[in-house]
């Protein structure tokens, strides 16, 4: 059979792409089980949808409807099962729908409060709490009944509620009461309120549950909360030396750049960073200290961060450009350009989450109505998968098939 000179130069180059994503597969990606799966469901705000990607194959594998303007998402650590926040109409009732992983269809909805915003499963992955903002209000939801048990009060405009390691404290930012609401999930009370916090937008709580850092979106400081203990227990384990019992408080304001919208805590707990919106910098914060120790300029502004699981890199999503930042942690500077310090991605990039391996980065860039994915190895775009309209959130759910 003759083949014209074109149809060879085409067969050739087809050949070649095929070789080449053969041989990324081959040395960026895991092996994976026939019965392992993996997904990532990215909320679309502005068309009531959840776009559902194949992390295993790199590819949309669903789009599915939701309830109404769909803002944020989490996945369930001991079921399959993924949780996403429909924030309503302004003036109507919001829900929770309940995924369910292993077929990937709608299969429950809760009904919460007036516009909830976010949502905290806790580790035995049977409750869950979601900030109703336009309630001011924290649903307390049993997941297995799938139904709502308890609605507990916050401060004015409840923006996040976060729950410690230990499940002792739930920490609520308040975003219009400019305070920090402390819960204790046991009692459903409130056991402190910290104020002088303007436009408390996020919190992390280190992984030892003894502090919390708050930032102050509306202005230029963090807040950060010593938090209660009811036991007197070692200082550090198999030491004989006793830290004892301390009530809930405030420890320090910290400065650091204007409007901090998020913060992004390393996964030892030795430092937190903080995205300066509107200085368009990174600060860094010594949680043991509370010492703000360098600032650094980011990208045109930052609003997430992410930090690797070896507590190496930080990755700065900059909703004003089309590039996701990285900072090298311990050297205390942005990586530069020629080492991949910018990662061209789509536009307005808002939200990111990693693959269970860590080896890809998803990118959820609000304006484009797509996702980056990133290799982490090269620092590397990989591809870009098509989204829903105003994309907003992101969760990875990983598990085996029996």
């Amino acid at each position: 059979m003759n083949l014209s000179n074109a149809t060879i130069t085409r067969l050739s180059i087809l050949a070649l792409l095929a070789l080449a994503l053969t041989g990324c597969r081959s040395h960026d990606f895991p092996q994976y089980p026939p019965n392992y799966r993996e997904y990532a469901y990215v909320t679309n705000s502005g068309g009531n949808t959840v776009t559902v990607l194949d992390v295993v194959n790199v590819r949309v594998d669903r789009e599915l409807v939701v309830g109404q303007k769909p803002v944020a998402v989490a996945a369930s650590l001991t079921t399959n099962e993924v949780y996403v926040v429909n924030s309503g109409a302004a003036d109507g009732q919001g829900s929770v729908s309940v995924i369910n992983a292993e077929n990937n269809t709608v299969a429950g909805v809760i009904n919460v409060h007036r516009q909830p915003v976010s949502i905290e499963i806790d580790s035995t992955g049977s409750l869950a709490y979601v900030a109703n903002s336009g309630s001011n209000t924290i649903s307390v939801l049993d997941l297995k009944a799938r139904r709502e048990i308890a609605d507990l009060g916050a401060g004015e405009e409840p923006a996040a509620a976060r729950l410690s390691p230990d499940n002792k404290t739930l920490v609520v930012a308040n975003r219009h009461g400019n305070s920090v609401s402390l819960i204790d999930p046991a009692t459903r009370r409130v056991r402190a309120v910290f104020e002088g916090c303007p436009g408390a937008s996020d919190a992390v709580i280190l992984p030892d549950s003894s502090k919390a850092f708050v930032p102050c979106s509306a202005g230029h400081q963090i807040m950060a909360i010593a938090l209660a203990h009811a036991e007197v227990r070692p200082a550090q384990p198999g030491s004989a030396q006793l830290v004892p019992a301390r009530p809930d408080r405030l420890e320090a304001l910290l400065d650091v750049g204007q409007a901090p919208m998020q913060l992004a805590l390393k996964p030892d707990g030795g430092e937190v960073f903080s995205l300066n919106s509107l200085s368009d910098s990174i600060s860094e914060v010594i949680t043991t200290s509370d010492d703000v120790n360098s600032s650094t300029i980011i990208g045109d502004t930052p609003v997430r961060g992410l930090v690797s699981t070896d507590n190496s890199l930080l990755y700065v999503a900059n909703y004003r450009s089309q590039y996701v930042t990285v900072y090298a942690i311990d050297e205390g500077q942005r990586l530069p350009a020629s080492q991949g310090g910018s990662i061209r991605v789509g536009d307005g990039s808002s939200a990111l989450a990693f693959s269970s391996s860590g080896m890809l980065l998803f990118v959820v860039d609000a304006r484009s109505g797509d996702v980056a994915v990133v290799r982490t190895a090269s620092l590397s775009l990989f591809t870009l998968l098509p989204a829903g309209h105003a994309p907003s959130a992101i969760a990875v759910k990983a598990f085996k098939l029996p």
